[in-house]
């Protein structure tokens, strides 16, 4: 059975020894909902399930890197491209952020320790976007109430001058 808990982790990568070290390793960091795919098919068949994070090897069988990003920013655009890859090409680093990828890690020894760095970023920028956004609103809603405020005591100040002691 799935943990729903926690925002939702896409890993594709087709080594499947791999695979299950980085569904692992996320799991021991407090990442329970992770969900692993051996191809980039398999994860655009997925996507409807709006994950918050990708975790994606650059080169796949069948489709690259680069074209499972633009078909999965087409059905989710919000979601995070983090690409652990054993290409350690600047050029296919730079490709990658072109196309909307947050980051790009080489696979070495401190690749899983530095993608869950990355991921807790992503996630602390996300939280702080929707705080963001609900004090912007509060902000909104509470010149729009001041504003109807202040029309409904001109307009009883103008149907009663009496009471407020104004004479026309």
């Amino acid at each position: 059975m799935q943990n729903n808990k926690g925002p939702l982790i896409f890993v594709v990568e087709d080594n499947p020894v791999y695979n299950k070290l980085v569904v692992s390793y996320l799991k021991t960091n407090k990442f329970t909902n992770v969900e692993a795919f051996l191809s980039g098919e398999e994860a655009l068949k997925a996507m409807e399930r709006q994950p918050k994070i990708i975790i994606q090897d650059y080169l796949l069988d069948g489709m690259n890197g680069i074209e499972v990003l633009k078909k999965a920013k087409k059905i989710a655009p919000e979601v995070e491209f983090i690409f652990l890859s054993g290409q350690d090409s600047i050029d296919v680093a730079i490709n990658t952020m072109k196309y909307g990828a947050y980051d790009y890690i080489v696979k070495d020894q401190m690749a899983l320790k530095k993608m869950v760095s990355k991921m807790n970023k992503i996630l602390s920028i996300s939280s702080l976007e929707k705080t963001n956004k609900r004090y912007k609103t509060g902000v909104i809603l509470f010149f729009v109430f001041l504003s109807l405020f202040i029309i409904v005591i001109i307009a009883i100040a103008l149907l009663y001058p009496e009471t407020f002691g104004l004479n026309f």
